[in-house]
């Protein structure tokens, strides 16, 4: 089906998501807590839209609306700039010095608000990508803790996880940096707690905690100890798929 978007035509799938349908058509529409590996946290709103049916226009928020027939959306009208604006400031507000905030409140064009306080080393804004993660994982090593202006992302107790493997997942989807995992030697920190670190078999790098690779095996009911990083598996296959055809065809 065809739906209308900022004015252009766009193709669509019955049940597609909006957010996916404007990016594959280059329409920019602003995100904070959406993840392609983990859709369906619609928790920052900043995506949200403007829809149109019969006449009637709706609010929604476009990474977990639904298209069900042709319809009207527009992303940049008056009142989804303002409603953005006052998500922008609220953000603001629980993360002010945050980059990634600041970026957006100078897209659209806010100042730094002064009108609330709060802890100028805060970076969290509780979007709850970093929480989704280690649950798809089956770890829950972390989740949300308290509630009201108290309320954050922690291990239980804050005291460090029994179950945290130390793969880092929870800092790279991350989208404000705000979960801090540092790597010196052979060590990884995060969340309190210290990892030893296994090496690339191939290049000598430092990148998977022992946890890790056993939670892997598990998973894929294995006894590997064949450690090669992402970039040396690639470099490994290639080297595989020549050996066997002799040459490799490119277009």
């Amino acid at each position: 089906m065809n739906i209308t978007i900022d004015g252009k035509i766009c193709q669509a799938e019955q049940g597609e998501f909006l957010l996916p349908i404007a990016r594959r058509n280059n329409i920019h529409i602003p995100t904070l807590c959406h993840s392609e590996a983990l859709p369906g946290q619609a928790s920052c709103r900043l995506c949200i839209v403007e829809v149109v049916e019969n006449g009637w226009h709706k609010v929604v928020t476009s990474c977990v609306y639904p298209v069900t027939k042709e319809v009207e959306v527009i992303t940049n009208s008056p009142k989804i700039v303002n409603m953005r604006k006052t998500i922008i400031m609220l953000l603001t507000a629980r993360a002010p010095n945050n980059e990634y905030i600041n970026r957006l409140r100078e897209e659209y064009a806010i100042p730094q608000s002064l009108r609330f306080t709060s802890d100028q080393d805060e970076q969290c804004t509780l979007c709850g990508l970093c929480a989704a993660a280690c649950e798809t994982m089956g770890l829950s090593a972390i989740s949300t803790v308290s509630r009201g202006i108290t309320k954050k992302v922690s291990t239980p107790y804050d005291e460090p996880s029994q179950t945290c493997i130390g793969c880092s997942t929870c800092a790279q989807v991350c989208p404000t940096g705000a979960i801090k995992a540092s790597e010196q030697g052979n060590k990884r920190t995060i969340w309190n707690k210290s990892f030893e670190l296994l090496n690339c078999k191939g290049c000598g790098r430092y990148f998977i905690t022992q946890e890790q690779l056993e939670y892997i095996n598990n998973r894929l009911d294995t006894t590997s100890d064949e450690l090669l990083c992402e970039k040396c598996k690639k470099t490994f296959v290639f080297k595989k798929f020549t050996a066997m055809y002799g040459h490799v065809v490119t277009k």
